[in-house]
């Protein structure tokens, strides 16, 4: 992947808030309790605010290159995730997510790309949409558990829930945080492809009533190359009135991902 690339897919990944209590429990226990009760306890707190205005250290690392950045963050719920990212104070590139639409530019080579979410899943390795973009960067869970069945069982001090039927083309499993049943992590594996994406989230904060993540680790496996992505959000605010500008400069040349 080029250097520009990584920027854009390091915009794409960022997003959350700031220092806070630990995820496992510090007690030596934990109550047994239903897949069907774990699920439904989840949903009772899933993200209740309409605006998210956050700032964010992010650093991007492969066999070959390590990239950091600082990226200013902006979401509505359910319509747009905004993106800009600077490197010691220079702009370097932008990105604007929509339900129908993924576009970026970058000032390093004068490039954008204008299209779907056929980008995102490319990079990921799994199919994505927007509510399931919104939903790994909320500490939600990617899939709609409500909409399988699942096993529970207790994995160090976490609720981890594993399908009783597999995908056909990929494996998931969930761990929750027995305190506020946000995610711990979620896993999710090709095997014949020999592609994995894991999403931890160390952390969590309570802002306004909201459990939310201090930090996001990603780490994204394709045969024999590895990426590590660590997220950092330094502040976040809810319900402020945003706007989200973006414009390609003229002169930058379209590109094709693949």
């Amino acid at each position: 992947m080029k250097y520009s690339l990584k920027i854009i897919l390091l915009l794409f990944l960022a997003f959350t808030s700031c220092k806070s209590k630990k995820n496992i429990t510090e007690t030596t226990t934990l109550e047994v309790v239903s897949a069907k009760k774990i699920i439904s306890n989840h949903y009772e707190r899933v993200f209740n605010q309409q605006t998210i205005d956050a700032k964010i250290n992010a650093k991007y690392k492969d066999k070959s290159t390590t990239v950091s950045i600082n990226i200013k963050m902006r979401i509505e719920k359910d319509k747009t995730i905004w993106m800009s990212a600077t490197k010691l104070n220079i702009p370097i590139a932008k990105l604007i997510i929509t339900p129908t639409n993924v576009s970026y530019y970058e000032k390093i080579n004068n490039t954008y790309f204008d299209g779907d979410f056929s980008l995102l899943s490319k990079w990921l390795g799994i199919e994505l949409d927007f509510e399931q973009v919104q939903n790994m960067l909320l500490g939600q869970a990617v899939f709609d558990l409500r909409n399988g069945k699942y096993d529970s069982k207790i994995t160090n001090y976490t609720y981890q829930l594993t399908p009783k039927k597999e995908h056909d083309l990929f494996g998931v499993l969930f761990f929750m945080n027995p305190e506020n049943f946000k995610l711990n992590k979620q896993e999710i594996r090709q095997v014949k492809k020999n592609q994995l994406l894991l999403i931890s989230y160390p952390t969590y904060k309570e802002i306004e009533g909201e459990q939310f993540p201090q930090n996001i680790d990603i780490m994204a496996i394709n045969g024999k190359n590895s990426t590590t992505i660590n997220l950092e959000y330094k502040s976040v605010e809810f319900n402020k009135e945003l706007t989200f500008p973006f414009e390609i400069p003229s002169g930058y040349k379209k590109i094709s991902l693949k």
